[in-house]
């Protein structure tokens, strides 16, 4: 059992189980990680070829980070993709590489997945009713099922930094869209915050190395702090008796 899954618990509070005391009304706007499933669409090379809104590296390791915490925490995860064999080409192969409990749904030309009666069917068997959602185009592959699962009644977040569109209009018309549908639009940095929650907790490490990603600057950071710290220990040790250092979760994290 992952610490996630004994960190919250289903029944709809959202609250940290950590043992300490919490305000009862955190947690309360944010997704629910026992309520959650991740749908990551159409990510394929060929389409990354007409991705003009974002970099194509920053796409691609923002959708693996998001891979890597459905495997850190248990999320249910799944992928599929339109005709791979055609030209829009195949799925990226670092999310199953990194999320092997992926389940990989196929279709029959749908442009549209929620077109296709079989991902709908591994949808809804999950029993979650919050969706975050990330894809390439998000004008198209992303949009089309954001607003069918949105109106079918799903809690619908769309992971923009995620996704790629062919122009930074087809972008910004798409968000605007989104946001009168009541899609709602974040970051996979967001996504990842919203699943950590707390660094009280045995895979904070794992955790840190995900910002890493979704924020390569995090990186210096870490650094930053290792090497004061270092400087710190030299300094204490050359002129007396160390003093107590924090060993928070956090702390811990950022030394890995």
């Amino acid at each position: 059992m992952s610490s996630q899954n004994q960190l919250f618990k289903p029944d709809g509070k959202n609250s940290i189980h950590d043992g300490i005391e919490h305000s009862p009304s955190g947690g309360k706007a944010l997704i629910d990680p026992t309520d959650t499933v991740l749908l990551l669409l159409d990510h394929q090379t060929g389409l990354f070829q007409n991705v003009k809104d974002i970099a194509v590296a920053d796409l691609r390791r923002n959708t693996t980070a998001l891979a890597k915490l459905a495997a850190l925490i248990d999320l249910p995860l799944i992928i599929t993709a339109s005709i791979p064999e055609g030209p829009n080409g195949p799925l990226m192969p670092e999310i199953q590489q990194v999320a092997p409990h992926a389940v990989y749904v196929p279709r029959r030309g749908e442009v549209n997945a929620w077109d296709n009666a079989l991902f709908v069917k591994t949808v809804r068997e999950t029993g979650k009713k919050t969706l975050i959602i990330a894809g390439v185009w998000t004008n198209v592959c992303v949009m089309f099922p954001a607003l069918d699962a949105k109106a079918e009644g799903y809690n619908v977040y769309v992971v923009i930094d995620a996704s790629g569109d062919p122009s930074e209009i087809a972008s910004r018309t798409t968000l605007a869209r989104f946001t009168q549908a009541g899609v709602i639009p974040t970051s996979a940095n967001a996504v990842i915050c919203e699943m950590h929650r707390t660094w009280n907790r045995p895979d904070a490490a794992q955790l840190a190395e995900l910002y890493c990603m979704a924020s390569p600057s995090y990186q210096a950071v870490m650094e930053s702090f290792n090497k004061a710290q270092e400087v710190e220990d030299a300094k204490q040790t050359n002129n007396g008796p160390k003093t107590t250092r924090s060993t928070t979760p956090a702390l811990a994290a950022q030394s890995r």
